[in-house]
């Protein structure tokens, strides 16, 4: 018979029994969570009432508030239902439709979208960040609370592009040259997110249904999303091209009542089928800028080729396409954290079979697109001597307690043209205002802005969509404050008697004045 065990073998074996079956428990806890989340996650959340109970947990939270560049006007918030609702806290939108495509909308039935959805994370407080501001509202006993946007939105610019749009279709984006601060951004026809937000839920899917059913689209925005012919508004990055080429502002150009194009029936005239600048046999690239004139700038465009002129579209930031197979924007230049569309402009290739096509592309036509929000950029990268800036909509994110846990840097977006031809593009636009196609807009003006007018073709039988883009102080010794482009659909009140001058230049003016106190 063996020797008897001592008490410490006895507990040693006891230990290591004890220790194997916490191993095993911890071996079978593991395996059942990850088969819950990793193979049964699917068929858990569909299970019907998971949906529900997500949704009421969702709203359980306060989620921070989105506030205006000020840091005092509130563009959404989260109020506290009454006890007999479901939900304890409701999304709020103190202005209705004033800040709609920029804030979005947070609805408990279709989800988000804008600042709601891109700054998801922070709004509900489930970002990284807040970890130790969440333990703090656990161990106070207070409702878990989101942290507060705070976006880079003028309200007093908002109020003036909202004027200036009354009874209009169309949009404005304005832009600060030096950051990319997006300063406003307004479309119409809008929506009103509170009509998703809140209410009965069929009060909600009704009002879904009204609004994605409108032939007018009032969820999408003009001014980031839609793309339109930008016309002549586009001969900015034709004119910015040819000076990079080493054509100066006075070089001289053939100056016909209308260029003729090879291989089609097709001419290229000046708005309106009239003579530019007087009818002299050589027009300066400068006074063609100043007069707009389409046939010069066709000439321009021919003279450049596809291949220079598709370069500085893309270096502006356009998406080269091959149209209509393929208009898509496969890798965009410039990011935002708001629903963006680049602009459009054909591939070299595209004009292979097309070589007229180049005439009318320099003059914003055929199948080149642009929104006024990349507008907006562009006479941006003009005034910024040359630097692309990509568009910011957010500065900084702070918890509850009003700390910052996120700042947001301006970010170049690219270098498009050298600052010599970014000052010689300035000139050319000072001309337009100064004596030029938007010189009666601006007649005894304050402050010096520097523009360009469009008017483009709008489909069979419809008025044009007239354009304007500028930005001021402009040749000062100020800095450039703002950059701004508006669009004015189906002619707005002139109809087919619309320019760019007369209709869409005052909108801008007006900005320029609320924002610089002209």
């Amino acid at each position: 018979m063996g020797p008897h065990p001592g008490p410490g073998a006895l507990m040693q074996r006891q230990i290591r029994r004890l220790g194997l079956s916490f191993v095993g428990l911890f071996a079978l806890l593991f395996a059942q969570v990850s088969y819950i989340q990793v193979f049964a996650a699917d068929r858990i959340v569909a299970m019907p009432g998971n949906a529900t109970r997500q949704i009421r947990a969702e709203f359980e939270v306060q989620r921070g508030a989105i506030l205006a560049a000020d840091r005092r006007t509130v563009l959404a918030r989260s109020v506290e239902e009454p006890r007999r609702s479901v939900y304890r806290f409701r999304r709020e939108y103190p202005h209705g439709e004033l800040y709609a495509h920029i804030t979005g909308f947070y609805s408990r039935i279709y989800g988000r979208a804008g600042i709601e959805q891109a700054f998801n994370a922070y709004l509900a407080g489930t970002a990284p960040e807040l970890a130790v501001s969440n333990v703090a509202d656990l161990i106070l006993g207070r409702p878990k609370q989101g942290a507060t946007v705070y976006t880079t939105i003028v309200p007093r610019l908002q109020e003036a592009a909202r004027r200036g749009l009354a009874g209009l279709r169309g949009a404005v984006a304005a832009v600060d040259p030096r950051t990319g601060d997006l300063l406003a951004a307004y479309s119409t026809p809008g929506f009103d997110p509170n009509d998703l937000s809140s209410g009965t839920d069929e009060e909600i899917r009704r009002a879904w249904a009204r609004l994605v059913n409108d032939p007018q689209r009032p969820l999408t925005s003009k001014a980031m999303q839609e793309l339109y012919l930008p016309g002549s508004t586009f001969k900015l990055v034709t004119a910015s091209a040819a000076l990079e080429a080493g054509f100066g502002p006075e070089s001289l150009w053939p100056n016909p009542r209308v260029l003729d194009l090879a291989t089609t029936d097709d001419d290229l005239e000046n708005f309106g089928g009239s003579l530019c600048a007087g009818g002299v046999a050589r027009v300066s690239l400068r006074r063609a800028f100043q007069e707009s004139c389409n046939v010069t700038f066709g000439e321009i465009g021919l003279e450049l080729g596809a291949q220079a002129l598709a370069d500085q579209a893309i270096a502006y930031g356009f998406c080269p396409t091959l149209p209509p197979e393929r208009t898509d924007c496969a890798e965009p230049a410039i990011d935002s954290p708001l629903p963006f569309e680049n602009g459009r402009f054909p591939a070299p290739p595209y004009f292979e079979r097309r070589v007229p096509a180049i005439a009318y592309s320099a003059v914003g036509l055929d199948n080149v697109l642009t929104n006024p929000l990349h507008l907006a950029l562009i006479a941006g990268a003009i005034a910024n001597g040359g630097d692309l800036m990509a568009p910011r909509v957010v500065t900084s994110v702070r918890d509850a307690q009003g700390r910052v846990v996120r700042s947001f840097d301006p970010e170049i977006a690219g270098r498009p043209i050298s600052p010599t031809t970014a000052r010689r593009m300035t000139d050319l636009m000072l001309a337009v205002t100064q004596g030029g196609t938007a010189s009666s807009t601006f007649a005894g003006f304050p402050i010096p802005v520097a523009g360009k007018t469009g008017t483009a073709t709008n489909g069979e039988g419809r008025p044009p969509n007239a354009w304007f883009a500028a930005f001021a102080p402009a040749g000062t010794a100020q800095t450039p404050r703002i950059a701004v482009a508006v669009i004015v659909l189906d002619g707005g009140d002139l109809g087919n008697e619309a320019t760019g001058g007369r209709v869409a230049a005052p909108i801008a003016r007006d900005l320029i004045a609320a924002y610089l106190g002209g």
